[in-house]
């Protein structure tokens, strides 16, 4: 009976984690939809028609600029929420891709698409910032 017990609470426990990865993932969607309809409608001709001189050009490409990020910014997540339904479907959904060890169920309440768990996330970030200082050199 505790096996039942088990794989019920399971399922609820994958069912409660795809509402959360899907409904994040509609939010950036709908975001992202704004975003695009701002810069193709209008808002951004307005700051082209209005710009006269270099410096106002320069405001024109900073915005363009942060647009883009943004738009990267929903891509690159909304690839990691992909990838966590994936996983949810395969059943290896919070199972670092490092070390292969359970993540912590406090760091999938706060990053539902995490891939890595702590430690390994630190020893990542670790060598990422050695490598931008030696880049530096």
């Amino acid at each position: 009976m505790d096996n039942v017990n088990d794989s019920a609470s399971i399922n609820e426990r994958s069912k409660s984690i795809r509402k959360t990865l899907l409904q994040e993932r509609q939010a950036i969607l709908k975001e992202a939809k704004t975003e695009i309809g701002n810069f193709v409608k209008g808002d951004e001709k307005q700051l082209v028609e209005a710009a006269i001189d270099d410096g106002d050009w320069s405001v024109v490409d900073v915005n363009e600029d942060i647009i883009l990020q943004k738009l990267h910014h929903h891509k690159l997540k909304l690839n990691k929420i992909d990838e966590a339904l994936r996983k949810l479907n395969d059943g290896s959904y919070g199972i670092c891709d490092d070390c292969g060890i359970e993540i912590s169920e406090a760091r999938l309440r706060v990053l539902p698409y995490a891939v890595h768990c702590v430690e390994c996330k630190e020893k990542r970030e670790k060598i990422e910032q050695v490598e931008k200082e030696q880049s530096f050199q």
